[in-house]
């Protein structure tokens, strides 16, 4: 197979109390691993299934709804596990958060921005911090499965923190209290990954 599901970084209970382990386990063994078999058979004995996430998304409005919904979820699901860790890890640090207090006035003005995103995209879909090419920050939202590297994104950039704000990302525990599962997020966000991601 061309795309493989990756291992969870931690248990599935790790995320607790603010992400319960049922919800990890179908989110990541059910939904994840159906993308990845569903791209997987969108792509098979086509140049596509050779290329990198990152190069499928780049040329995106070429490719199949398919590919389109099927990568992206790949994508999203894979950096959205390495986004969070058990405890969390730190808060912004050095020049993340120098970006965050400059694009954002403050930390507190990021997560009120981010929350709002989240808890605004209507239906299903994600909430990004989003790196521009100049290094500025920016927060924005995509419908289903799409993301900020697809050709077709309104805003464009290198992701550096995403929230999957789907039902399955929250249902069993929250049932419909989206804005409490986005608060819950802020207590498991790996800010390591995100300055790394950042400063790449």
């Amino acid at each position: 197979m061309a795309f493989t599901l990756p291992s969870l970084p931690y248990d599935f209970n790790a995320l607790e109390p603010h992400i319960d382990a049922r919800t990890m386990e179908i989110h990541h063994g059910k939904h994840h691993a159906a993308y990845v078999n569903n791209l997987n058979a969108a792509t098979k004995d086509t140049p596509l299934e050779n290329m990198s996430l990152e190069e499928l998304m780049a040329g995106i409005s070429r490719y199949s709804m398919a590919v389109r919904n099927n990568g992206g979820g790949h994508y999203n699901h894979s950096l959205f596990w390495e986004l969070m860790t058990p405890g969390g890890a730190g808060s912004p640090q050095g020049a993340l958060a120098a970006a965050i207090d400059e694009a954002f006035g403050s930390y507190d003005g990021f997560k009120a921005a981010f929350a709002n995103a989240a808890t605004t995209r209507f239906g299903s879909g994600w909430a990004w911090l989003v790196k521009n090419p100049d290094g500025t920050l920016v927060i924005s939202s995509t419908p289903n499965q799409d993301n900020p590297l697809m050709d077709v994104a309104e805003v464009k950039g290198k992701p550096v923190l995403g929230i999957d704000v789907w039902e399955h990302a929250y249902y069993l525990n929250y049932q419909n209290r989206r804005p409490d599962y986005i608060n819950a997020f802020f207590n498991v966000i790996n800010w390591t990954k995100v300055a790394a991601l950042f400063e790449a």
